[in-house]
């Protein structure tokens, strides 16, 4: 298997919004990334994955851009984000940064001359047409909206305010691809890819069969060649990192992404997981696991999260946030960092920060979830039933600010924060973690370092163990004759397992557990809640 930087990083994904605030107006910024910047090296991370910080009137929290070249004031300036990016790689750390060309801000000077006239010579950089489809997109809908000016529709996979670009124009193409350069120029390190995968539309936008399945939003035809000539016309040129977000994909479409022969992409984000299990599901999860390492294996590379921006905190979804809180979060930590493929940690989660539930619709922020709420309402839904459905999915789970310290607004700001603090952060906190060497931190800590230590965490071979147990995760990983073995109780019950023969004769070494005695007998694992183990086999 071909060896690479990345596939040997860890990535630590940045939502300066929501990270540090130093200027006190309630938001984080670039500077406040900075001055934390020692809190991420010393938990041990590699790649720090930054949120859009270009210039937006911030509809949709910076993924609606009204110039590629520019910072938005909330973040800092041009100066604060070069000195980013000095100071990361200061401490031989990366830096890669949101690309999101599928759309652009309503306010962008484009889409202002495109709706000017029909004739404006920047009209067909987006997509116009005088009868609309019966396509939803994913906050509204319709896909279309009614321009009064020109008195026709345009397309916006998103908000109203996110019009989608046409990629069919080859001048498009060139725009995104000069201010790419922009940017690899400056220095940075590559690129997280906001739903690459829709970049293509299906032709002459034919109704859906089922409007409210929105697939045919991604995967169309002409989206292959449209990444194979960015590679051939810009990352070729780089020593970069590429990650695409793609919805809608199995592991036969995500190997045509990033096979190491298609010249596309490095690795992605599939979201088998994360948008199609609402709670933990474990044979769901192996099954996927399973597919996946089939479809990827020595071909392509993949990712591990269960948290991001977008998705509620993993120890809320997914683990128990209250009496197994701790447990949970070191639990699923050794999932995430022993399963094959790349590691994400989303800000927080390495101190095992919650979810958040907030008392009515008025305190979200999400334009998701306050859209949804608003076209439940008006199709005649109690309004209660509508807001209980929506919050455990709701994206403000995860974009509540980080918890320092147990001061005024868990030290993130001086000043009022944007979205309200989770009320916990009196329990859980930074500081709190780092002053506690048995903390989730410092078992993120060892995980990272083990992993750098020991190439079999990258590139070993993976064979599940116990296919069918319904509380217990576990697999082996092996690469040139050595064997790892992974053991994990993801329940709240206490459980017994007959250990497989060939591991309870098995001489083995203990190098990460979560818990501080180990429990077992002869021929049995008795495993606690959400217990985890890994032995190197001798």
């Amino acid at each position: 298997m071909k060896k690479n930087w990345w596939k040997e990083s860890v990535v630590y994904q940045v939502y300066w919004r929501s990270f540090y605030d130093t200027d006190g107006d309630g938001y984080g910024d670039l500077e406040g990334v900075i001055q934390k910047l020692d809190y991420i090296q010393e938990l041990g991370a590699d790649v720090i994955w930054l949120n859009p910080c270009y210039e937006s009137p911030d509809v949709d929290n910076g993924y609606d851009i009204s110039d590629y070249r520019s910072i938005m004031s909330k973040a800092g300036t041009m100066e604060t984000f070069d000195r980013l990016l000095q100071e990361v790689h200061n401490r031989g750390m990366k830096l890669i940064m949101d690309l999101v060309v599928n759309h652009t801000s309503e306010q962008h000077p484009w889409f202002k001359e495109s709706r000017s006239s029909k004739d404006n010579p920047k009209r067909d950089y987006y997509i116009w047409r005088k009868v609309p489809n019966n396509w939803r997109s994913y906050f509204t809908p319709s896909v279309w909206e009614f321009d009064d000016q020109t008195e026709e529709y345009y397309f916006h996979s998103f908000a109203v305010e996110q019009p989608d670009l046409n990629w069919e124009n080859p001048m498009v193409r060139q725009e995104i691809y000069s201010f790419m350069r922009f940017w690899l120029d400056k220095g940075i390190d590559g690129f997280r890819m906001d739903v690459i995968n829709l970049l293509a539309k299906q032709a002459g936008f034919p109704d859906a069969e089922n409007p409210e399945d929105i697939s045919y939003l991604g995967n169309n035809p002409g989206i292959h060649e449209y990444l194979q000539e960015m590679h051939r016309e810009v990352l070729q040129h780089y020593d970069i990192f590429t990650v695409g977000e793609i919805p809608f994909v199995t592991p036969e479409d995500g190997l045509l992404y990033v096979g190491e022969n298609r010249r596309e992409l490095h690795t992605l984000f599939h979201f088998e997981v994360c948008d199609y299990m609402s709670h933990w599901d474990m044979q769901r999860y192996k099954e996927i696991q399973r597919r996946w390492y089939k479809g990827l294996w020595g071909k392509g590379w993949n990712s591990q999260f269960l948290n991001n921006h977008d998705h509620t905190r993993l120890v809320t979804r997914f683990g128990n946030d209250s009496a197994f809180r701790v447990e949970s979060a070191k639990c699923f930590a050794v999932l995430l960092h022993l399963l094959p493929g790349m590691p994400y940690i989303y800000q927080g989660e390495e101190i095992g920060m919650t979810g958040v539930r907030y008392k009515s619709i008025h305190e979200y922020h999400d334009i998701a979830m306050k859209n949804k709420y608003k076209e439940e309402v008006e199709k005649g839904r109690d309004r209660r039933e509508v807001f209980g459905s929506l919050v455990h999915l709701s994206r403000d789970n995860s974009r509540t600010p980080v918890q320092w310290d147990e001061s005024p607004n868990a030290g993130f700001t001086k000043g009022t924060p944007w979205i309200k603090v989770n009320p916990n952060y009196k329990e859980i906190n930074a500081a709190q973690a780092l002053a506690d060497p048995d903390s989730i931190f410092y078992f993120y800590k060892k995980l990272i370092q083990l992993r750098k230590e020991n190439q079999i965490m990258v590139y070993g071979d993976y064979q599940e163990v116990l296919k069918d147990h319904q509380q217990i995760y576990s697999f082996i990983r092996e690469l040139d004759h050595e064997r790892w073995l992974v053991v994990l109780n993801i329940s709240e019950l206490l459980v017994e397992v007959n250990v497989p023969e060939s591991f309870s004769i098995a001489r083995k070494e203990m190098l990460l557990t979560n818990y501080k005695n180990e429990v077992e007998s002869k021929g049995e694992w008795t495993l606690r809640p959400y217990e985890a183990r890994i032995y190197r086999l001798l």
